[in-house]
């Protein structure tokens, strides 16, 4: 699934990226020097003319897992990043493309070549040392976060649909989602991972080693260094992305101690696709954020609320807000019963129609009283709506690891944004996977569990956030 959405992905930016650059940029491939003598391929654009005294301000783009600086040369000419007033550089990440050496996760090596590609162009005599600016996405937008609170001197970055605490998006309450990590990984060849990566994802997947995963995890993470970051930021993440939820962005927003803007949009991995249709009013706006903190020109970008979500009706504009956190009401639906079953069983339970529309805005949770035994090891959560013509939308899901005996349980939902229209129902169903929703649903896989396996589980409450007035009409 993971490795279908960044295939579409990369065909997407080549139709929809439009005009191919003005002829007055010269364009040149080459290949960039790692002090372990491993070569990064990069595409570097120039202006014709003389550069400025100071030199050209500059864009580093950073592509996502799986993907290629062909991807990012596609984004960059089409949405008005290469033209008259900057140099352009973009590469394939260690591993990918056409550079050498091995894919480690954004570890300490990837962050290691990102420091020496920007202190190259850096070094350049037509390019503005102080000027030089960052913009990833996904994996990309990893690094680019990673790279920052390492001392990169970026003087501004854009990031996308990505990660600022990786344990928490991949293993969220200490239980891996599974097939988007098995996604993820199956978009590396073999040959081109690191020797860890086999290892790390056999430890996550069996919950053997949760402290060694953590550490991988927070090796690659910025959130806990982002306090002391005064570097101008922009974020973009999805409302509907179930990879790296809208938290990832809002936690970092809360933290940053400089100029800083988060735009919620339609974009986003599964169930979400990039490009979307704000897409390119979201690809506007940092375009915007660069114009300003890298070219002091004055467009205001910097004196708009600092928070902006698309609705999902989205007509040309998002919503903008002044501050975080957003004013949400919380929503809550009793769900009784009791239910004892093994693996591939289920529990599924049902609201009345809704009242009102909600705008679920936020990380919904479920509270059960549950009972396990046989060494029966997890509880996956997946909440849904059917609306009243028929139409059912994954709304979110989670999962807890357990253990044998009886005990209350809290199962955090992914934090999203998702409009449920009045007369809609909700269904909470609560499996060993993701799959006990819908065989489709390859969230949270069916993983190994002991043949004896049973739970019980007993009465569950819903606890859905929503937006205080709804965005989407």
């Amino acid at each position: 699934m993971v490795r279908a959405s960044l295939a579409a992905a990369a065909a997407a930016l080549v139709l929809l990226s439009g005009e191919a650059p003005a002829s007055t940029v010269s364009k040149q491939d080459l290949l960039i020097p790692m002090d372990d003598g491993v070569s990064i391929a990069a595409t570097l654009y120039l202006p014709d003319g003389t550069p400025p005294a100071a030199g050209w301000p500059a864009l580093v783009f950073l592509h996502g897992l799986a993907g290629n600086r062909q991807q990012m040369n596609a984004l960059a000419e089409g949405y008005g990043f290469v033209g008259q007033n900057y140099a352009v550089l973009t590469f394939d990440a260690r591993g990918h493309g056409e550079s050498g050496g091995l894919v480690s996760i954004d570890g300490p090596r990837e962050i290691a070549d990102v420091r020496a590609i920007q202190s190259w162009l850096a070094a350049r005599p037509d390019v503005a040392d102080a000027k030089i600016g960052a913009w990833g996405i996904s994996y990309g937008g990893g690094a680019v976060f990673n790279s920052l609170v390492a001392g990169v001197p970026w003087a501004a970055v854009a990031t996308v649909e990505t990660w600022t605490d990786l344990y928490s998006a991949l293993a969220p309450q200490g239980l891996v989602k599974s097939g988007l990590v098995a996604g993820l990984a199956s978009s590396i060849p073999d040959a081109k991972k690191a020797p860890e990566l086999n290892q790390i994802q056999a430890l996550a997947f069996s919950g053997s080693n949760p402290a060694a995963v953590r550490a991988w995890a927070d090796a690659r993470s910025s959130l806990s260094k982002l306090g002391s970051v005064t570097t101008p930021v922009f974020m973009a993440q999805g409302r509907r992305d179930f990879l790296f939820g809208i938290d990832q962005g809002s936690l970092a927003f809360a933290k940053l101690a400089g100029p800083k803007r988060l735009y919620v949009g339609l974009h986003g991995h599964p169930p979400s696709t990039f490009p979307a249709a704000d897409t390119r009013a979201m690809l506007a706006e940092g375009r915007q954020w660069f114009d300003h903190f890298l070219r002091n020109l004055p467009n205001g970008i910097d004196r708009r609320p600092p928070v902006e979500i698309a609705p999902e009706s989205y007509k040309g504009r998002g919503v903008e807000f002044a501050r975080l956190p957003i004013a949400t009401t919380t929503t809550q639906f009793g769900l009784p019963g009791t239910k004892v079953f093994a693996r591939g069983g289920k529990v599924v339970r049902t609201t009345t129609p809704l009242r009102k529309a909600i705008e679920a805005f936020g990380a919904p949770w479920v509270t059960a009283t549950i009972t396990a035994s046989g060494g029966w090891s997890r509880l996956v959560a997946v909440l849904t709506a059917r609306t009243s013509q028929g139409k059912e939308i994954v709304v979110s899901a989670g999962g807890i690891p357990t253990r044998n005996g009886a005990r209350n349980v809290v199962i955090h939902l992914i934090d999203q944004a998702t409009y449920v229209p009045r007369g809609s129902r909700l269904t909470l169903t609560l499996g060993s996977s993701s799959l006990a929703q819908s065989t489709s649903n390859l969230l949270y896989l069916d993983l190994p569990m002991p043949a004896g396996a049973r739970v019980r589980v007993g009465n569950a409450v819903l606890t859905l956030p929503g937006l205080q007035t709804a965005i989407t009409r």
